[in-house]
């Protein structure tokens, strides 16, 4: 899933990479002609090491240790690959890098929890979401999206932000997620309710879904 959103021929940097599956599957595919493979600490970037040279790779694929996009130069890669972490981490990575709001850059997100964080971050600092995907690994439910910069504040409800695009796809799995958020929704609504604690934003979230 995360692999598709990629464009094909680009440079990739893979932000958080811990074995570096994906920037692998993709150079060794063909569909990129390089990659930066990245992480926070040394233990898993030993393990992408590992699986980039048990891969004969090593030529093409450059490892390093950074926080973020620390240790990263706008010039290096075309799209950067964010996957695998929160929404809320993402959007931190993301918010202190003022060289990302570049229309040339693309972003391919997959946050693990807190969409809502990324999505609300993204479209009031003038990046447009483009696609969005589901997918199902057991019981499981995955999302992922891309971005571009494009300088234009984008005007959306707390409702897109958590179920993006999302809700507009007809495939079985999206379906199902959007399904499992409503219920994971109204579930926090409720024991807020019996808490005595405040609801109504909840409220508002589901209702912009009924109404669609």
């Amino acid at each position: 899933m995360v692999a598709s959103l990629v464009r094909e021929g680009k440079r990739i940097a893979d932000i958080g990479t811990d074995h570096a599956y994906l920037p692998v599957h993709l150079v060794s595919s063909g569909k990129n002609p390089s990659a930066i493979a990245s992480d926070l600490r040394s233990g898993p970037l030993e393990n992408a090491r590992q699986t980039v040279t048990e891969n004969g790779l090593n030529e093409k694929i450059e490892l390093r240790l950074s926080d973020g996009f620390d240790m990263y130069y706008h010039t290096e890669a075309d799209d950067f690959i964010l996957a695998g972490m929160g929404g809320t981490l993402m959007r931190e990575l993301i918010s202190r890098t003022e060289w990302l709001k570049n229309e040339n850059l693309h972003l391919v997100l997959q946050p693990q929890s807190h969409a809502q964080d990324i999505r609300k971050y993204l479209c009031q600092n003038g990046f447009e979401i483009k696609t969005e995907l589901c997918v199902s690994e057991g019981d499981r439910l995955y999302i992922a999206f891309d971005a571009f910069f494009t300088g234009e504040v984008q005007k959306r409800n707390d409702t897109y932000y958590y179920f993006g695009s999302i809700v507009n796809n007809t495939d079985e799995i999206s379906v199902l997620y959007v399904k499992k958020l409503i219920e994971r929704l109204e579930k926090e609504r409720d024991a807020l309710k019996n808490s005595g604690n405040e609801y109504s934003y909840i409220d508002n979230i589901l209702r912009g879904i009924e109404n669609d």
